[in-house]
């Protein structure tokens, strides 16, 4: 038990039936800080004292307005700041004017349902528990509202990360052809850096080094900044739309008024295209599959892949693996220099009697 400073404002130390508590005397002046202390070790003593949390009457919209102004707002990227935005909308609208502590696992299983129910993705419903899940933890273990976080008895749901769709050079040549030039750039923009959609529309000039044939990433998930290599191809595409008077702040890709060009309009058109080139359940974000999926059918290293994409780890990108048969063979047939030189060689009239005989089966 004991008092100290968090700040400028005095705290207590205390123990109660043997849990370790922290109270705030909200208050600067150590000598009142002293006589809230006691006074609340008296009340221990006599067994008057109950734990008291703030957020016993705070109520869920109360805590996502916190969360998002003093959390979402300050220590996220714009984008997922943005995404917080819709997230919390949908739990606003099931949670909203309960109380912290009335909701429990059994009410968030409900919300799940409710979800599922509309149609929601299991990826989607996983975002929005990550959201409130984070929002209770902040709640709980610095704002000391609640003394639990109910989300973590919830389970996810089960979400299938395998990842089958990516464009074959054959689907890619009619993609671009069904396609506006605008789009047609943009589109092998995408698959020649494995941008986001996100990346590509905000891309500015100030970005590139047309010297070094490098693009700078800063507006990223955990801040960081990276300098990518371009190619050939993608370099291409930026030279030949590259203004006479280079303004540094304009972004690349705009529409006919220099303006950005929008989600809507940019999905809209690419759909429109798949549809023109017969192409089936093709999405934006699949440019970026294709873009992995090529890397590693072609012999490039995990590693090397996972930082040209900037995933976290190289287990995020295995899921790009998807092999033909073809690509498969360099390896299988490093196998045919390792055998033991007691092997016996079949022939070349060996080899076509057998191959004779397997097709006469």
């Amino acid at each position: 038990m004991g008092l100290y400073k968090r700040g400028s404002v005095w705290w207590m130390g205390f123990t109660h039936h043997g849990e370790q508590l922290r109270r705030s005397t909200e208050t600067e002046n150590k000598k009142l800080a002293i006589r809230i202390f006691d006074k609340l070790k008296g009340e221990i003593a006599e067994g008057k004292w109950f734990p008291h949390l703030e957020g016993e009457d705070k109520t869920f919209n109360e805590l996502m307005d916190r969360y998002m102004k003093e959390y979402s707002a300050i220590c996220k990227a714009p984008s997922s700041h943005l995404r917080d935005k819709g997230l919390e909308k949908h739990l606003r609208s099931f949670f909203g004017d309960s109380l912290l502590t009335q909701i429990a696992p059994n009410m968030i299983s409900e919300y799940k349902l409710r979800r599922r129910a509309d149609g929601v993705s299991p990826r989607t419903i996983n975002y929005e528990l990550t959201l409130m899940g984070h929002a209770f933890n902040l709640a709980m273990k610095e704002w000391e509202w609640v003394k639990d976080n109910p989300v973590m008895r919830v389970r996810k749901e089960r979400v299938n990360n395998k990842v089958e769709r990516w464009l074959s050079l054959d689907e890619e040549q009619k993609l671009l052809v069904a396609s506006p030039l605008w789009l047609r750039e943009i589109i092998t923009f995408a698959i020649h850096t494995g941008l986001r959609q996100g990346e590509i529309m905000d891309l500015k000039w100030s970005q590139i080094d047309f010297t070094r044939k490098t693009l700078i990433i800063t507006e990223q998930k955990n801040r960081s900044v990276d300098t990518l290599p371009l190619n050939a191809t993608a370099f291409d595409v930026l030279a030949e739309k590259v203004p006479c008077v280079l303004d540094t702040d304009k972004r690349v890709f705009v529409n006919h008024l220099g303006n950005r060009i929008g989600s809507s309009v940019l999905i809209r058109a690419f759909h429109l295209a798949e549809k023109k080139a017969g192409i089936n359940k093709l999405r934006f974000h699949d440019l970026r599959h294709t873009f992995a999926t090529r890397l590693i059918q072609n012999g490039v290293d995990l590693f090397t892949v996972q930082k040209l994409g900037r995933w976290k780890n190289t287990s995020m990108v295995t899921r790009y693996a998807h092999h033909c048969s073809e690509s498969l063979r360099a390896g299988i047939e490093v196998m045919d220099s390792l055998k033991p030189p007691v092997i016996t060689k079949l022939s070349q009239s060996q080899k076509n009697r057998v191959t004779d005989r397997l097709c006469g089966l």
